[in-house]
């Protein structure tokens, strides 16, 4: 098969490692890619978000799958653009995809299915929000509505900063994304996620994981895209494991399907583990980043297969292999504000040899006989171990055999489960 990958990041990389891996694989392109992709699979110059021009090339060259891996492209409608023009693609569906693309449709949709999740309203104005914001105690939660690539949420310990970031997503903050908003009551407890595979009426269940959020070691500073993640997530007990598929995406997928918008691909739960229960924090129509960078490591069955099996309502469990993966975000000075580019990255050979370790890249070009620094987010560097302490000491020990100017990360990842 001639597959699609359309993307360009650490979460991409990851897929296009596990893609390359399938028997039913012939040929295995990547719009646009970056340089680790570029190892494994043809990159073609045309932006993720040139939905004409990959339609074009996928005709062009006979596409057999498409598999669209981020949000934006989903929650703009790119699976059904694909799929009016013969080309059988992994979704959602831009219907399904309001999973994602409006976190006020995702709490509604609780509301109604009974789904656990944050007392919240949502706002179109300023004013009514701060009074419900208020009442609501301190600290609170402010969400843009749409997509704003993974920093539309701001959790306001006092009014004064909750006020503010009321004013900032309506004074265009957050662009369109916080035109309309949610606010909704801070929740105490452990954050985790859950992946499930979704046909449209059938689910089965992936795997759990746990990112770090916060930029700084001991979860510290502004939130981020994710400074790393871990798998299996120790807190997601097998119990909890059956209560994400029973209470929360069973019953949404089933929800969808009622309301006309059958959801069809990978379904990415976020939990808070509260003292009360679990509780939805999002759903996101897409795998993680970077949670997807340490599940594709621990997948053993094929990828292709199983989201082919997806898209023709043929799912069948899957297998996930034992040990613990681990991965590092190395990136770059600045993030998640404004950040150096164009720096040399040295060590990738000599990293990528330390025992379970692959090294996906995330923000990365090719400049001549050079691998460039040019996103924020640069390398996830990747570890297999028997315990999170192997998988993590693998993972360290791979970081700092890479250098370039300005390159952090966080020194810490994993310390929740390791302090279980």
């Amino acid at each position: 098969m001639k597959v699609l990958l359309v993307g360009s990041g650490g979460r991409e990389h990851a897929l296009a490692w596990a893609l390359s891996k399938s028997p039913l694989l012939t040929k295995l392109y990547c719009a646009p890619g970056n340089a680790g992709i570029a190892q494994g699979a043809e990159c073609v110059p045309i932006a993720a978000t040139d939905f004409p021009g990959l339609v074009k090339f996928a005709g062009e060259t006979g596409i057999d799958f498409a598999v669209i891996a981020a949000d934006p492209q989903l929650v703009a409608g790119l699976w059904d653009i694909f799929e009016a023009a013969g080309i059988r693609s992994l979704g959602p569906s831009k219907a399904a995809a309001v999973l994602e693309g409006s976190k006020g449709f995702v709490k509604d949709l609780c509301m109604e299915a009974g789904i656990p999740t944050a007392a919240y309203q949502r706002f179109t104005a300023p004013a009514p929000a701060k009074s419900f914001a208020d009442s609501l105690g301190y600290p609170v939660v402010i969400k843009a509505d749409g997509l704003a690539a993974g920093k539309g949420v701001i959790i306001a310990l006092s009014k004064n900063e909750s006020d503010k970031a009321i004013d900032f997503m309506f004074e265009g903050g957050f662009g369109e994304s916080g035109h309309a908003i949610v606010v909704e009551e801070f929740m105490e407890g452990e954050e985790a996620s859950f992946f499930a595979l979704s046909d449209g009426g059938n689910v089965v269940a992936m795997a759990g994981a746990q990112d770090h959020k916060r930029v700084g070691d001991g979860d510290t500073g502004p939130n981020t895209g994710g400074m790393g993640a871990y798998s299996p997530a120790p807190v997601l007990s097998p119990a909890l494991e059956l209560v994400a598929m029973e209470k929360f995406i069973k019953p949404t997928v089933a929800a969808m399907a009622a309301k006309g918008r059958p959801y069809l691909g990978v379904l990415y739960l976020g939990l808070m583990i509260t003292k009360q229960g679990p509780k939805l924090v999002e759903y996101n129509a897409r795998f993680g980043d970077p949670e997807c960078q340490v599940l594709m490591p621990r997948l053993k069955s094929d990828l292709l297969t199983a989201l082919l099996a997806a898209r023709e309502g043929k799912l069948t469990p899957l297998q996930w292999r034992e040990e613990v993966a681990l991965t590092v975000v190395m990136a770059s000075k600045g993030y998640p504000g404004s950040y150096e580019k164009g720096h040399v990255i040295t060590g990738l050979e000599e990293a990528a040899k330390v025992p379970g370790v692959t090294v996906f890249h995330a923000g990365t070009e090719r400049r001549g006989d050079a691998i460039v620094a040019v996103g924020g987010r640069v390398l996830n560097v990747t570890a297999l171990g028997k315990t999170v302490a192997e998988a993590q000491a693998r993972a360290y020990q791979a970081v700092d055999l890479i250098h370039w100017n300005g390159a952090f990360c966080r020194r810490d990842i994993g310390w929740r489960a390791l302090k279980r």
